[in-house]
């Protein structure tokens, strides 16, 4: 009972009126899902903002940031992993001997180092051994070594902030101003982190957070540049990089409440600035990267600069007065992570994306308006949908639906690519396709009388398929065409007079019924629409109505297709039929032609006489098909086909040649001799054309030996025309055969 007042609710309403319900519907239905699944929505805008970086990622510069790679070559040349502390204050003291503004660590270092010589000392005195020096001892202790090198030299440390351990951070390096609402009221609170040993956070000028927030796919698309624990706030490690470099002493944090800043929601963070750089941020104080992922050439691998493989000149120009992170690559130590522009990504180099970003000033900004402006654009496209979709048309409704979708994602993608505004096409676009489907679906239900009643009036006059069109497009009721290229066939039974002779009219008609038939199968399984039957004639084309994909290969199989029913059908009757097949291409006029009294769906033109022309000559060659060159393609016939030039020819009614064509079954021609037979026709046609009968004549004897039966009619037509030639020789020859009938 339900249903049924449903359905009498939608019959009994206008489509427009309908499409207004399904329309509003469809948006709130949107709207609801928007807001319950926030988590899912995000993560497919995520998806969308990156594959807008891998279309257009961030343009390289030449930016004063180097990444000192421990990866797998330095592994091999230097050692295994962890190294010495003292080893890696060598590569401190050889950084800053390079001219380095700082360097920075994404490694922690939260262990004594157990190689020191001062423990191996302490066990050997332990055992009774006595171990002497001869000028003093010496430091033993490569943790005293590395804090040596770290407070020699401007370095930063890097941490992780983590909830998953409860060891206190020690306080930052750098000190915090604010304007406006206090930061720490804003950002989430982690409870401890993983440190480094107390002597490193003395030695280093600063100290920076190296961790990335997860994710719930683990690609990481922004850091934060701030965060917090305990009471105290701490710089990510490349902000603390750039504020060693520049020898600032503290941030300044700008948030909502500020001078300037409006507060019109929840609070949030505005920008961060260090030294004479201002970054701006969303409202919790992260950085939507913008890769560029060509830091190729700014990666430097440890050991090259541990060893003596690299010019020093050369390398002091890659290191001098630029910003050095070091981390690692390799697989073993595990600090590959995901961004979208790839997988396995070391963490480091993320960190210096973020810097040379930084530097060159090139953000990514999502204003807090922009989901405002997605919920607006996403209701004006339902308006415009609503609006504008007409009942029963819904290929052109969909074309609406797909320019406005188009249109949505246009302005996304203008926005980021020139303006670097995260504008997310998600809800819209949802919107455009929820709500096109949504209306088609009324309009449907809605007109479905009408369309009755168009079928009860005409359903006893008219083809089904003109029916159906009709139905759904009341306004094709009319007379008119188009111009479009098509492919045409004409297939002809050849001598039907003799062949229906002694036939009585049930005879004949089953006649042409068992052949039409299957005729007519292979034409339409090819995608053909069929014209006309005119006795024992057909005429069908290709690309109309509908567009059809390789129309001239689709032509070109289903003549070849037809033989092969032909011959199975005369060995299933014991008839002989034979037949004769044009094929042309060319532009016609193809639509509803005929009288307002009555009209059929046709092509009229000259590519459709020329078509009926070939079909005509055929017998001439004695050839079952001939097509012009207009049906060939531009890289040639497929794997299926072995296609051969016939003749040049001048039809009635046309003075321009005509080039044509047959084609066999591929397989019915010896592939060994198929080139063979290629070049001794090309002599042949280039002999006959240049008028040289003689040695024409000469060759085609040899080809009709030598071709495939399909063949032997085509060239005993050349040697019976040649003998004509000799007797009475063309006058003006030029290589082109006229024929003077139809």
């Amino acid at each position: 009972m339900f249903w049924g007042h449903v359905l009498h609710f939608w019959h009994t309403r206008s489509p427009r009126l309908m499409a207004i319900y399904a329309g509003l519907a469809s948006l709130a239905v949107l709207f609801a899902a928007a807001s319950l699944g926030g988590a899912s929505f995000d993560r497919l805008s995520a998806l969308v903002f990156d594959e807008y970086q891998r279309l257009k990622p961030r343009p390289a510069a030449d930016t004063p940031v180097l990444v000192v790679d421990i990866d797998e070559e330095a592994l091999d040349v230097i050692g295994q992993w962890p190294w010495s502390r003292s080893r890696l204050a060598l590569l401190v003291d050889r950084l800053a001997e390079l001219g380095a503004a700082t360097v920075a660590f994404d490694i922690a270092f939260s262990e004594p180092d157990r190689t020191s010589l001062s423990r191996t000392l302490l066990d050997l005195r332990e055992a009774g051994a006595e171990v002497t020096f001869p000028s003093g001892r010496p430091n033993l202790d490569n943790d005293a070594v590395f804090a040596q090198a770290l407070a020699y030299f401007p370095t930063v440390l890097g941490f992780a902030l983590t909830d998953e351990f409860d060891d206190p951070v020690p306080e930052p390096k750098a000190g915090f101003a604010f304007a406006g609402r206090d930061p720490r009221d804003i950002l989430q609170s982690y409870r401890g982190g993983l440190n480094n040993l107390a002597e490193f956070y003395t030695a280093a000028a600063g100290l920076g957070f190296f961790s990335f927030p997860p994710t719930a796919d683990g690609v990481v698309r922004k850091i934060p540049l701030v965060a917090r624990s305990g009471d105290h706030l701490y710089p990510s490690l490349g902000m603390e990089a750039l504020r060693v470099a520049q020898q600032a002493a503290n941030f300044v944090i700008t948030s909502t409440g500020a001078s300037g800043e409006t507060e019109a929601g929840a609070p949030a963070i505005v920008s961060m600035r260090v030294g004479a750089i201002d970054v701006p941020t969303d409202g919790l104080g992260q950085l939507w990267i913008y890769y560029s992922g060509k830091l190729g050439d700014r990666i430097v691998s440890a050991a090259d600069l541990m060893t003596d493989t690299i010019d020093t000149a050369a390398l002091e120009e890659r290191v001098a007065g630029r910003v050095v992170l070091i981390g690692t690559s390799a697989l073993g130590l595990r600090d590959l992570v995901v961004t979208p522009l790839g997988h396995g990504v070391p963490g480091v180099v993320v960190h210096a994306e973020a810097i040379d970003q930084i530097l060159t000033e090139t953000y990514l900004h999502r204003p807090d308006y922009m989901p405002g402006a997605e919920y607006f654009l996403a209701a004006l496209v339902t308006l415009l949908l609503t609006f504008t979709l007409s009942p029963g048309r819904p290929v052109s409704g969909g074309l609406i639906a797909l320019a406005l979708l188009a249109s949505v994602v246009g302005l996304s993608w203008y926005l980021f690519s020139r303006q670097h505004l995260l504008l997310d096409p998600l809800l819209p676009s949802l919107a455009a396709v929820l709500v096109y489907v949504a209306v088609t679906v009324a309009q449907y239900l809605s007109s479905e009388r009408e369309k009755r009643y168009i079928r009860n009036a005409f359903g006893r006059y008219l083809a089904p398929s003109l029916v159906a069109r009709l139905s759904d497009e009341p306004s094709a009721l009319k007379l008119g065409g188009e111009l479009r290229e098509l492919t045409l066939l004409f297939c002809d039974i050849r001598g039907f007079t003799s062949l229906s002779e002694g036939l009585d009219p049930e005879g004949l008609t089953k006649l042409l019924n068992d052949f039409l038939t299957p005729m007519t199968d292979e034409l339409l399984q090819s995608g053909a629409t069929i014209d006309k039957y005119m006795g024992d004639a057909i005429m069908a084309f290709w690309n109309a109505p509908l567009p059809v994909a390789d129309h001239r290969a689709a032509a070109r199989r289903a003549a070849l297709a037809m033989t092969r029913r032909l011959e199975a059908l005369n060995a299933e009757t014991g008839r002989d039929i034979k037949i004769g097949i044009g094929l042309n291409t060319g532009e016609c006029c193809v639509g509803n032609l005929g009288s307002l009294q009555r009209f059929s769906y046709s092509a009229i033109g000259d590519a459709v006489n020329v078509a009926a022309r070939i079909e005509g000559i055929t017998k001439a060659y004695g050839l079952p098909i001939l097509f012009a060159e207009s049906v060939r393609d531009e890289d040639g016939a497929d794997d299926g086909e072995f296609m051969l030039e016939v003749d040049r020819v001048r039809v009635v009614g046309r003075e321009e040649p005509l080039v044509l064509y047959t084609m066999l079954e591929a397989a019915a021609v010896d592939k060994s001799t198929a080139s063979d037979l290629i070049a001794a026709h090309g002599v042949f046609l280039d002999s006959y054309r240049r008028g040289d009968f003689a040695a024409a004549g000469q060759t085609v004897k040899s080809l009709r030996d030598q071709a495939p039966p399909g063949l032997h009619g085509l060239y005993q037509t050349y040697l019976e025309r040649l003998a004509d030639f000799a007797a009475k020789p063309p006058q003006d020859w030029d290589g082109v055969f006229a024929f003077d009938s139809k």
